[in-house]
């Protein structure tokens, strides 16, 4: 069974930290066998969650979202820290995703979920509050997040050119997420 992963970072800008972040554990999670979808968050055109606007029917990028993880075993997920907590587009998308789909059970979207996570910040800590915020916000909906997880401190200077780390280590403990989701996913869905 190849383990099949959702990747994407929790924050839109363009020239995200995070984004640069999230394809090194891409590359790990496919060098261990995984097939891996790489998304954009902005691609979904997601609205702030509004308990009327669901009444009404979940938004199309809503349900486009919520069928790419119901085909995937898997999250790789770096997001930045805002203000000590996870970027409100991503706990938006989760809020969203976890809402019920007509004739659709409860956390349908995130049942047998596994999730690796990372982050990059600028600052001292590099996202380690955020990750913290992120993964009791994951777990709380029944997603199991593997222990390892790296968090990238003054990543404004962490990156090379090419998009690799600097340090040679955290590549490798970046890359070690990847794969170690991808071990999990393939142990579990034996």
């Amino acid at each position: 069974m190849t383990p099949k992963i959702l990747a994407f970072a929790g924050s839109l800008r363009t020239a995200s930290l995070n984004k640069k972040l999230i394809r090194i554990g891409v590359d790990g999670a496919r060098a261990a066998g995984a097939e891996v979808t790489l998304i954009e968050l902005r691609d979904f055109g997601i609205p702030v969650y509004d308990g009327d606007v669901e009444a009404a029917g979940l938004p199309e990028g809503v349900l486009r979202l919520k069928q790419l993880f119901l085909d995937h075993h898997g999250l790789l997920i770096s997001s930045p820290e805002y203000n000590g907590s996870i970027p409100g587009a991503l706990k938006n998308m989760i809020d969203w995703v976890s809402r019920q789909a007509p004739a659709e059970a409860s956390l349908t979207s995130f049942k047998d979920k596994v999730a690796g996570l990372l982050s990059a910040s600028p600052g001292p800590v590099g996202g380690l509050r955020g990750l913290i915020h992120l993964r009791a916000s994951l777990t709380h909906i029944n997603v199991l997040c593997i222990p390892q997880q790296v968090n990238v401190s003054k990543a404004n200077d962490a990156f090379n050119a090419d998009g690799s780390l600097k340090d040679a280590k955290q590549q490798e403990s970046v890359h070690t997420v990847g794969r170690k989701l991808a071990e999990m996913i393939a142990k579990l869905r034996v």
